[in-house]
């Protein structure tokens, strides 16, 4: 029988919540059943297993940063939007930073595809059409930009850049200097030099 108030959502949230605490990572059912003083298998009826709850999280953290990008591309393009979307990004990884690797987990792709992650791409593809990007230039663009904010914010979660000046905020601030730069500014294709 079903425990009266654990629900999927309720996990979901506890197990996102744990996550910001310990790492997500460290993860379980197991785990999540300690935090709420029950038997492992009662949690069974509302998670099919680890990867299961994993899963769910990566979810939750997809459609949290969703919201949030959409909250603060309101009404904004060009640089002005480029910087609202990557502090988005830094700024959850630093308030949430269990969810934010969660929102880092490989799904299938069919649950990739119902995810918050196509709403992700939509909004950087739109904050782009502000640059006059094409295809297939819009699509490097994309991947230029998720490769950049994800890889400062992992190496400043780690710790890489505090060990030396200047601060990771000024050098942000350079970093989206520079993006906007690049984006207005893209290069054009290579040529074939087969003719």
């Amino acid at each position: 029988m079903a425990r009266v108030g654990l629900t999927p959502e309720r996990l979901t949230q506890a197990g996102a919540e744990l996550a910001d605490e310990v790492g997500f990572d460290q993860v379980t059912v197991s785990a999540l059943a300690r935090r709420f003083d029950v038997k492992v298998a009662s949690l069974y009826s509302h998670v099919k297993n680890s990867q299961d709850l994993r899963t769910r999280i990566a979810l939750l953290a997809l459609t949290e940063l969703a919201d949030r990008a959409a909250d603060a591309l309101a009404g904004r393009s060009g640089k002005e939007a480029l910087a609202a979307l990557a502090n988005v990004y830094r700024d959850y990884a630093r308030e949430h930073p269990g969810r934010y690797a969660a929102a880092q987990l490989r799904l299938d792709p069919q649950t990739a595809a119902a995810s918050a992650g196509v709403r992700h791409a939509q909004m950087t593809r739109a904050l782009l059409r502000g640059y006059d990007l094409t295809e297939p230039d819009q699509t490097h663009a994309v991947r230029l930009l998720g490769s950049v904010f994800h890889g400062y914010v992992s190496l400043e979660m780690g710790g890489g850049f505090s060990h030396s000046a200047p601060d990771t905020d000024a050098t942000w601030a350079r970093i989206l200097d520079a993006l906007d730069t690049l984006l207005r500014n893209w290069p054009a294709p290579p040529t074939d030099p087969r003719g």
